[in-house]
């Protein structure tokens, strides 16, 4: 990710709703393992990484960019500045790995998750978010340098491959999902950007609501799951 967009980023999660989102999420995700060493690959400015943090984890950011490296260190984080396909750490070193949003800026997606599960001890989890749908695609995959989407058929093939065990696959951002078509496909650019704070509100309200909802199977923007490595 550009540099611009790291900055934006670390300026917008802490009150944007889909960062917000995204923070219950991994929380809801890592509810009721036990807390051990973790690796946050791809953190940006580390907003999940707090979250761990939070939860008890021995956390660290990773980040390649010098940009959200910084920004996660500012932060008092732990913070390693490496490349996602060579993570610096021992084999079966980590309990947990987080990877929101990463993957699809990856060319070699492969070697990235099979470096999760090496460096993953046996029982450890890997938690991964990713945009989904190639239909979907638009200037803002661009913008923030995608690489690709997924579908459900491809994320899990490429989990499995790399020996991982493969959880239910969740979509989120479901009821939001045909605003995000329309806007894709007259939006230029990223849509990384501040709200008003009456639309932010009001997307919170929405994305909260699909919290409650029996949504998760139906096709959303976005794909979570977590996988064991046995």
């Amino acid at each position: 990710m550009e540099a611009t967009e790291v900055r934006k980023l670390a300026e917008l999660e802490d009150a944007h709703w889909w960062y917000r989102e995204r923070r219950h999420l991994l929380a809801r995700e890592v509810r009721g393992l036990v807390p051990g060493r973790a690796l946050d690959v791809g953190a940006a400015g580390g907003g999940n990484t707090r979250v761990l943090r939070a939860l008890g984890w021995d956390a660290a950011a990773l980040e390649y960019g010098e940009e959200g490296a910084g920004v996660a260190r500012s932060r008092g984080l732990a913070t390693l500045r490496a490349d996602a396909t060579r993570l610096p750490v021992a084999d079966a070193s980590l309990d947990l790995v987080v990877a929101f949003d990463v993957l699809e800026h990856i060319e070699d997606d492969d070697a990235a998750v099979r470096e999760v599960a090496r460096s993953l001890r046996p029982g450890g989890h890997f938690v991964v978010a990713v945009p989904c749908d190639p239909r979907l695609w638009s200037e803002h995959d661009e913008a923030v340098l995608h690489v690709r989407r997924y579908t459900r058929a491809t994320l899990t093939s490429l989990l499995v491959r790399a020996g991982l065990q493969v959880g239910p696959l969740h979509s989120w951002n479901v009821l939001l999902r045909p605003v995000v078509q329309v806007r894709r496909r007259v939006s230029r650019g990223s849509d990384l950007g501040e709200l008003a704070p009456w639309l932010n509100t009001a997307l919170r309200g929405v994305i909260t609501a699909e919290r409650y909802l029996p949504v998760r199977s139906l096709p959303g923007v976005s794909l979570l799951v977590t996988c064991r490595r046995p």
